[in-house]
């Protein structure tokens, strides 16, 4: 299937109501394994295809580079998750999702807190790459 900005814009709102729905369900203040796993269960229920713990390859001039870079979730193989149960967001956060947005040539990544009390308006911020603006609108 060919990706356009219409079906990443399509799974990003789907995306987003199963994070709704697993805060509705938990609240804020837990541990982010905790709202990682039930977010695996709401995928699973909305029958959206996801990888978890997906290891980033790093490639200079050829050669695999080791590292310990691994995203939470990887969904449909084009939206990139990070997932964090923090107090206070922070621009690292933003780097760590950007770093795997291009290691990973994906057209849109989302950051999502669940510790704040409204997810939609405080807990969430959607990036978008080069890839993205190359993408066939429909």
């Amino acid at each position: 299937m060919k990706i356009s900005k219409e079906y990443l814009n399509n799974l990003t709102y789907a995306f987003l109501g199963c994070c709704i729905n697993v805060h509705k369900e938990l609240g804020p203040g837990l541990l982010e394994s905790v709202y990682h796993q039930c977010l695996i269960e709401e995928l699973k229920y909305e029958r959206i295809s996801y990888s978890s713990e997906t290891i980033v390859p790093v490639n200079y001039r050829n050669i695999k580079i080791e590292t310990n870079l691994r995203v939470d979730l990887v969904t449909e193989n084009c939206l990139i998750v990070e997932l964090k149960s923090i107090s206070e967001m922070k621009k690292i956060f933003e780097a760590q999702l950007l770093t795997y947005m291009r290691l990973l040539s994906a057209p849109k990544g989302i950051l999502v807190n669940f510790n704040c009390l409204n997810l939609f308006r405080e807990g969430q911020k959607t990036f978008v790459n080069d890839f993205f603006s190359e993408l066939p609108e429909k």
